[in-house]
């Protein structure tokens, strides 16, 4: 007997890949990989998959960290 996986939408995972974050988000799939490599987005690896926490991904979005914003 196959084991059924219920679909769930974006709107209720925990963790997203990338091409769900640049659905989400509106960022580029390049730019989600810069901020990857400078550590602006928490992941995780399981398996083969490197899977963005959606927490991290909103904290990052929240109008206080405006990336173009002058210091």
């Amino acid at each position: 007997m196959k084991r059924q996986i219920p679909n769930v939408s974006t709107d209720e995972k925990i963790t997203l890949r990338v091409n769900e974050t640049t659905a989400v988000s509106g960022l580029s799939r390049s730019t989600i990989y810069v901020l990857l490599k400078a550590g602006k987005l928490q992941t995780t690896k399981v398996g083969g998959r490197r899977l963005i926490l959606r927490e991290s991904l909103q904290r990052l979005l929240q109008p206080a960290n405006d990336l173009h914003a002058s210091s």
